[in-house]
């Protein structure tokens, strides 16, 4: 009995350390807008790629970090609701060391299509 114990200790750790959100800056959210260029909806983690225009009208890649498929698509997302061109708001937690990328909270899309959910916050972490 201790060495199942012992076993399914050791088999859920590599697991849980996976999903450290040191990286991050968690304890804040940033608020972007952008243009999606890619959404990779893959696991263990999906990836979305922005395209944020500054103050002064420089336009920067941004890679943000989300959940897996499966927990995206429990949050009521549909792989329709995001394309790459569509136009998004998103909240974020900030990459720790300044550049640019973070993990993606929540998504509010404004392509304009109400279909795909347009002006409608959805997790997706």
């Amino acid at each position: 009995m201790c060495l199942i114990g012992f076993l399914i200790t050791a088999l859920s750790l590599p697991t849980w350390a996976h999903h450290s959100h040191n990286a991050y800056e968690i304890t804040t959210w940033e608020d972007i807008e952008g243009t999606v260029s890619e959404v990779h909806l893959i696991n263990p983690h999906s990836w979305l790629y922005l395209n944020v225009t500054n103050e002064n009208g420089e336009t920067a890649m941004w890679s943000l970090e989300a959940a897996g498929p499966n927990s995206v698509f429990e949050n009521g997302v549909k792989r329709e609701d995001v394309q790459p061109g569509d136009k998004i708001k998103a909240r974020i937690h900030l990459l720790r060391d300044g550049t640019n990328g973070g993990l993606l909270g929540y998504i509010t899309p404004m392509h304009g299509d109400q279909s795909r959910g347009h002006g409608i916050e959805l997790e997706w972490d």
